[in-house]
């Protein structure tokens, strides 16, 4: 007997019966394609390619199943590169570190007269009426001590400068700048939870920590909204290029959370934004008032509270005194019944709470604060900031009341240097403990804090994984028990930063129904060694379905 032969037209009509005439039979805005999809979901599913419509996922799959099933108006062919869920950092600061572009950039300067050869060099190039520079960090100086305004009096007799350090809990100004602020006397003491560093004769040195900041920095001039707005699409586009497509700013006022709001409107601010409200009273009635603002890029439903300052410029809140500055505790900043009330009426209004604590005495304070009214296992995901030094009896608190560690790794592989010098040599051992932390929820959501640190994810993910700086230093790695692993850092950058701010259901992981949130890398960070992070290549960012960043 001859063997039956068919013909083109044949088995495509079988086909057609064998999958119920389905073939191509549903329509996709974009299909994504040919690569591997970590979807991190509950199975740790990986596949091969997306179908996107509306912005959302709707299938995901095995190559030929999602080609097969879906037509598209567009695809995008991964050419064997990896998509994981649209990267997030879970603390930074948008707008500080847009305004920040326009400033002096003093990041990385070996000696304090490199620094202020910056300020005069960016005040020739872009002169303005008042000289505002960050990023300066006297741990990283031949000789790490503050400056003073000596070297600024000099350069600039005549005009204000003011210049913030990297962590924004300190500043050295001049003396135009103290007159300015009326701090240039013998008498005015330093306000609560801040110090105005005076010298030998009494005078302003030019040093301003934490709360004392602030009476300097209320008289520096917005600048202009035209180029705010520049320096904003420009931190935008930096961001697309690294993969972010959502930041957590924490902590705003209303005017700038409208901007933002009506910027992402008009259609130019495309990256989702998590905003929490700044703690001071008008800030906090207004979200009362007006919140939970819950749209698809923007929500704000959180209040960022300060309880201590930087461990760089020992403002920290030590439970023991500094190592290396003997009866000096550091600056609790926040008043306590203030604080208290403030929590209360959060929890009244279903609003989270969320407090900087770098010092193991802050972190005590605010457990106890938060379990008075918390009362043990929650879902208000309230957090605590940082969290960079913890005493040992304290970590279970996290897990006893619900509380989210929100951590950044880029801190610990930052401060390694030198805080054992603040901390002494058993209280280091029990700083930056995030395995530890982690142990309490099984989760904690990672950041940069930028621009104190670094934008770039790679950086945090490396961080994370390695405690080493970028030359491999130190060998083993700095506390390497308190690595996260591989999947726990990414996790971190995705799935757990959308929980801590109530958006599981829509971000976080690749699946059915979720934004179409994707990063495209062209190696697969979970599978190569954590230094070889560093030097891969994001290929593409995309925010519900729309690529925004697509690599030459």
């Amino acid at each position: 007997m001859r063997p039956r032969r068919y013909t083109a037209f044949t088995l495509a009509l079988m086909a057609c019966f064998a999958w119920g005439c389905n073939f191509k039979s549903e329509h996709a805005d974009l299909i994504v394609h040919n690569g591997i999809i970590q979807t991190l979901d509950a199975q740790n599913a990986v596949a091969e390619a997306i179908a996107i419509c509306n912005g959302r996922v709707v299938a995901i799959g095995a190559e030929r199943e999602i080609l097969n099933r879906y037509r598209a108006s567009k695809y995008t062919d991964l050419g064997g590169g990896v998509i994981v869920p649209g990267l997030m950092d879970g603390h930074a600061h948008l707008v500080g570190y847009a305004d920040g572009l326009l400033e002096a950039n003093l990041f990385a300067t070996d000696r304090w007269i490199e620094a202020v050869e910056r300020v005069v060099l960016h005040d020739e190039e872009r002169p303005n009426e008042w000289v505002v520079g960050r990023g300066w960090d006297q741990n990283d100086w031949e000789v790490p001590r503050f400056p003073d305004r000596t070297l600024l009096d000099k350069f600039f007799p005549d005009k204000p400068v003011v210049l913030e350090r990297i962590d924004g809990h300190a500043l050295v100004v001049n003396r135009v700048a103290l007159e300015r602020a009326g701090l240039w006397d013998l008498t005015t003491e330093s306000p609560s939870g801040g110090e105005i560093v005076r010298g030998e004769d009494g005078f302003p040195t030019g040093v301003l920590i934490d709360n004392a900041c602030y009476l300097v920095q209320q008289h520096i001039p917005q600048r202009a909204a035209q180029k705010r707005f520049d320096a904003l699409m420009e931190a935008q586009k930096n961001l697309l290029e690294l993969g972010i497509t959502g930041v957590t700013d924490a902590g705003l006022v209303p005017r700038e959370i409208l901007r933002l709001d009506s910027l992402q409107e008009t259609g130019d601010v495309k990256i989702r934004i998590n905003a929490m409200v700044s703690s001071d009273d008008s800030s906090i009635h207004w979200l009362r008032t007006n919140g939970p603002i819950l749209k698809d890029r923007l929500t704000v439903q959180s209040v960022k509270f300060y309880m201590d300052g930087a461990l760089g410029s020992r403002g920290a809140l030590l439970l023991e005194p500094y190592s290396d500055r003997p009866g000096w505790h550091g600056l609790g900043t926040q008043d306590a019944n203030w604080f208290r009330d403030q929590l209360e009426l959060l929890a009244a209004d279903s609003l989270q709470a969320a407090t900087h604590c770098i010092g193991d005495s802050a972190v005590r304070w605010v457990l106890e604060a938060y379990e008075a009214i918390l009362g043990g296992t929650n879902d208000r995901r309230w957090r605590i900031e940082h969290a960079q030094v913890v005493s040992p009896q304290d970590f279970a608190g996290f897990g006893r009341n619900s509380v989210i560690p929100s951590i950044q790794p880029t801190h610990a592989t930052s401060d390694m240097y030198w805080a054992g010098e603040r901390l002494g040599r058993n209280r280091i051992r029990r700083a930056y403990a995030y395995q530890e932390l982690l142990g309490q929820l099984g989760m904690v959501a990672l950041g940069t804090d930028f621009p104190v640190e670094d934008i770039d994810p790679r950086k945090t993910f490396y961080a994370s994984v390695s405690r080493t700086d970028a030359t491999g230093y130190p060998q083993g790695g700095f506390q390497s028990e308190n690595a996260l692993t591989k999947e726990q850092t990414l996790r971190g950058m995705t799935q757990w930063v959308a929980l801590a701010q109530f958006q599981e259901s829509d971000l976080g992981t690749i699946e059915v129904g979720k934004w179409a949130d994707l990063t495209w890398m062209d190696r697969n960070w979970l599978a190569i060694d954590a230094a070889d992070v560093l030097n891969t290549r994001v290929k593409g960012t995309c925010i519900a379905g729309e690529w925004l960043y697509r690599a030459e």
